[in-house]
């Protein structure tokens, strides 16, 4: 048996909120150095036709990147209700 007590629900969504966090914290980052490496090639890329990738991938990344930020603060709602004390 375990020495540590069984997590509650709203320690499974705080992790869950913290592992989220993190991954849009990679998610930035990465729309980031795409970005960068969009700048330093645009011009061959253009000349080889591949514009239209990096701006799918940019745009696809971007939409990720959203999509985390509101789960989270709809995530990070739902934690303070369930930690909110009775009324």
């Amino acid at each position: 048996m375990s020495d540590q007590p069984e997590k509650t629900a709203a320690d499974l969504l705080a992790d869950t909120i913290t592992q989220l966090k993190e991954m849009r914290h990679y998610s930035k980052n990465n729309v980031e150095h795409l970005t960068a490496a969009w700048m330093l090639f645009d011009g061959q890329l253009k000349a080889l036709k591949q514009t239209e990738k990096f701006d799918d991938l940019m745009n696809r990344q971007g939409q990720l990147h959203d999509a985390l930020e509101s789960t989270i603060n709809d995530l990070e709602k739902q934690l303070a209700e369930m930690l909110a004390p009775d009324e």
